[in-house]
């Protein structure tokens, strides 16, 4: 695979896995129904494996234009390459809603509550204050950024289990910092399946709250640019 063709598969298959089990959790009539926080946490942490094992070969596996921008940043890849990766991820991810729609479709059918329909493809916060979900998408990314690039390679690689660290820490900022807004930790994630939302025909469903999305985009590039500058610090 190329580069953007490994971008493009890495970040459809992480959305079609995460925002699918968020839809196997909240929408009606599913096997998942109710599974609650620990189900999407682990979920989504199986996500970023299948999709970082499958695309780091190709690209290096960033699956999300924080990363990619943070690297840059730090001198750790091309800042000509920038907008192929993040192209290639915001197209990933409108794939990967895409897909999540139609194997759900009976699903979000049967799903009265718009909100839920919503909640599969983008994140909306607990309590709605946009200074503290900042920080709160902030502090999240920062911590993935930073753990990220102080991940070191084993002396003799593990094959696809070389993915597991990252999908790690992607486990643990859900499950200890995933409340108050849903974690996005990632503008491709948020960003390209919000779109999706208002561009596919899903019955009785709400506005895709443009209000908010600004937050889960901005926030993950601002906290994954401080977690570079602050490793370059002190590595």
């Amino acid at each position: 695979m190329t580069p953007f063709i490994g971008e493009l598969i890495g970040t459809a298959l992480l959305i079609i896995l995460g925002d699918g089990v968020v839809a196997n959790v909240i929408l009606s009539k599913t096997k998942g129904n109710n599974g609650g926080l620990i189900a999407i946490t682990f979920g989504w942490s199986m996500a970023v494996f299948v999709g970082v094992y499958v695309s780091a070969a190709a690209s290096g596996a960033h699956l999300n234009p924080a990363v990619t921008i943070a690297l840059a940043y730090a001198g750790k890849f091309d800042w000509a390459n920038v907008p192929m990766y993040i192209a290639a991820q915001f197209i990933g991810a409108m794939v990967g809603a895409f897909v999540v729609w139609l194997a759900y479709k009976q699903h979000f059918d049967d799903t009265e509550d718009p909100n839920n329909k919503l909640g599969v493809f983008c994140t909306a916060p607990a309590k709605r204050h946009r200074t503290h979900n900042f920080i709160t998408e902030f502090i999240g990314t920062f911590v993935f950024m930073f753990a990220v690039l102080s991940i070191t390679k084993a002396s003799s690689s593990l094959g696809s289990l070389d993915a597991l660290p990252v999908a790690l820490v992607v486990l643990a900022i859900g499950l200890s910092l995933g409340g108050p807004t849903g974690y996005a930790i990632n503008p491709a994630r948020d960003l390209g399946p919000r779109i999706m939302h208002f561009l596919l025909p899903i019955k009785n469903k709400r506005d895709s709250d443009w209000g908010y999305s600004w937050i889960p985009v901005l926030a993950p590039i601002a906290g994954a640019l401080l977690a570079a500058f602050l490793y370059g610090l002190v590595m």
